[in-house]
């Protein structure tokens, strides 16, 4: 089963990292976070993957051309432009690297991989989002309902400490960043039939908004409720975060 990738955005809210590089490729612990959302599809052993370019593409591009070179040590002869790459580790990773446009939205995006994807159910995500999510439990659950696409919902967490206070301005209850206020939100980690690409028009067409609003109104829209870790890099403070995390050994979407 492929996995796509989304991985055009400009990312203008972490625009102290993309004016550099594309958001997916802003790291955590020295390696960019695409990288580790396809270690958590490696773990279950999914490893084909398509990534849809846009903003500063080939910035992703030579990071897999270059692959060897970012994770082995090499011996290069200058004499007669040799490279020899020593004790070289690599994962069983097959990646197709798609450029979208520039401007495509996510939906335009998605719809181009359809020569790639073929007929058979494919998995997608966000390329700046990890979580524990168990895979195998989420394939699993899509199989069950017999629906064209499943979304994985999340609680997100909660930004500030919360408060109950009673008439007299006492504190009953105080709870330090609790998880999102009840709302599930669109999490990505998608499991789709082909047939999801029929729902998507062009390429101005954004995924979120037509398409899956039109697959819930026709019933064919299903959550998987994942109550673990998830977070989004979308702000500098986001990417701080997760580092702080990774080089605590607190890394809960680390499951490799």
């Amino acid at each position: 089963m492929k996995v796509v990738l989304l991985a055009g955005g400009f990312g203008t809210r972490l625009s102290e990292e993309t004016d550099i590089r594309p958001k997916p490729m802003a790291e955590i612990g020295g390696k960019p976070i695409l990288w580790h959302i396809m270690k958590i599809y490696s773990h279950y052993g999914f490893n084909d993957f398509v990534v849809l370019l846009g903003y500063k593409g080939y910035y992703i591009k030579e990071y897999f051309a270059n692959y060897f070179l970012h994770r082995s040590d090499i011996t290069i002869d200058l004499s007669d432009n040799k490279i020899e790459v020593h004790s070289n580790f690599s994962e069983p990773w097959k990646v197709t690297l798609l450029d979208t446009g520039l401007h495509t939205m996510t939906g335009g995006r998605i719809k181009q991989a359809k020569k790639y994807i073929g007929d058979e159910p494919f998995m997608l995500t966000y390329g700046d989002g990890v979580a524990n999510i168990d895979l195998k439990a989420l394939l699993n659950f899509h199989n069950s309902h017999n629906k064209l696409i499943t979304m994985t919902s999340v609680l997100p967490e909660g930004r500030f400490g919360a408060l109950e206070i009673d008439s007299q301005n006492k504190i009953l209850q105080f709870k330090e960043k609790p998880k999102g206020d009840g709302n599930w939100i669109n999490g990505g980690f998608f499991v789709c039939s082909p047939k999801v690409l029929d729902y998507i028009e062009n390429n101005e067409t954004v995924f979120e908004q037509e398409p899956l609003e039109n697959l819930a109104k026709d019933g064919e829209l299903f959550t998987y409720r994942h109550e673990g870790f998830w977070k989004c890099m979308d702000t500098l403070r986001d990417k701080t975060q997760l580092n702080e995390m990774w080089d605590n050994d607190k890394a809960i979407w680390k499951i490799w």
